[in-house]
């Protein structure tokens, strides 16, 4: 399938053998891991994805077609790079996102190919902007992180700043605090009927964070049929019938395996607004360091906003996690106008 590149026919590399196309189904899901984890071997980063985990993602799109909205580079035949784009609306601002990845082997890095990608990706996003209503912010936007320099030097001359830092954090699962539960709160073993319940829950304390746009049906789907979904270690705050708080954990046995390490995660930790500051998410947090560590884990991790609304960052911290890893949201204004 050909990929649209219209008025970027001057800024394709001087490179022999190179062509551009478009997705061609599920066959290109193995050479697009084979790319990501040559791309996260050579920047030193730790990557679990399998292709099952791109299947589902994929199955569960929103706002991302990928017959339209992707770009695959190959040399000779061969697949060295490729791009896709999606967009959000930010539920409390309400500037659209437009967001855009590039994964590139590292040995045909600074040749020009992310740099096209990207004008290419921006190109598609222009296009999708155009069917928006007018009087909104506009933003490109990709991820990165400390691990990848030559991205980032990349993505700033093309005049995208960081706008917000995230960092993922870890503590060994020695030495576990106490906590308790304010009264009338309570954890019990979560009930299939209920994960929808906790799922909007959850989905609802994050209302109020920094770039929240509602995840939608498909993300539920997709989060249910995924590799993380594991309701039977997710500790849940009851009050009578109203969720309050909830911590999602899972273990990603892939992780484990390749790294060879004991590590769960407490990761989607929330707390119902009325409900902060009483003690609720410490106390989840270190429940599920317990549950983890009765599972034969060594360690638990977790990602969070560094200028989150809630002082989650000082939480984990009180708790005994250290950052490994620094990433950021660089985003770029731009207008149709």
């Amino acid at each position: 399938m050909k990929v649209k590149i219209n008025n970027l026919l001057e800024r394709i590399p001087e490179i022999d053998g190179l062509e551009f196309r478009g997705f061609q189904g599920e066959s290109d899901f193995p050479l697009m891991l084979d790319v990501i984890e040559a791309a996260a071997s050579a920047d030193h980063d730790e990557e679990s994805m399998t292709v099952f985990d791109i299947k589902n993602d994929y199955k569960h799109m929103k706002n991302s077609n990928p017959q339209n909205d992707m770009c695959f580079a190959e040399v000779n035949g061969t697949l060295v790079a490729y791009s896709r784009v999606d967009w959000s609306l930010e539920e409390a601002s309400e500037n659209y996102i437009y967001s855009h990845f590039v994964h590139i082997r590292p040995e045909w890095r600074n040749l020009g190919i992310e740099e096209f990608m990207i004008d290419w990706c921006e190109n598609r996003l222009r296009e999708i902007s155009k069917a928006h209503p007018s009087g909104h912010k506009q933003y490109f936007q990709t991820y990165s992180n400390e691990l990848k320099p030559w991205f980032n030097q990349i993505i700033e001359r093309k005049d995208y700043q960081p706008v917000r830092y995230f960092i993922e954090m870890s503590r060994s699962l020695k030495d576990i605090p106490s906590s308790e539960l304010p009264e009338g709160v309570e954890t019990r073993p979560v009930k299939s009927e209920d994960v929808r319940k906790i799922w909007d829950a959850s989905i609802e304390a994050f209302r109020d964070h920094w770039g929240f746009t509602d995840p939608g049906e498909e993300s539920f789907k997709g989060y249910k049929e995924s590799k993380y979904f594991q309701p039977y270690l997710w500790q849940v705050a009851w009050h009578g019938d109203d969720v309050v708080g909830s911590v999602l954990n899972f273990i990603d046995r892939d992780y484990n395996k390749k790294y060879n390490k004991k590590r769960g995660w407490t990761e989607e930790i929330t707390t119902h607004r009325d409900w902060r500051r009483k003690g609720i998410a410490r106390a989840l947090i270190i429940r599920s360091m317990h549950t983890h560590k009765a599972l034969g884990m060594k360690e638990v991790a977790l990602s969070v906003d560094t200028n989150n609304p809630t002082g989650a960052l000082k939480l984990y911290t009180s708790l005994g996690y250290q950052k490994y890893k620094t990433v950021m949201s660089f985003r770029k204004e731009f207008t149709n106008s």
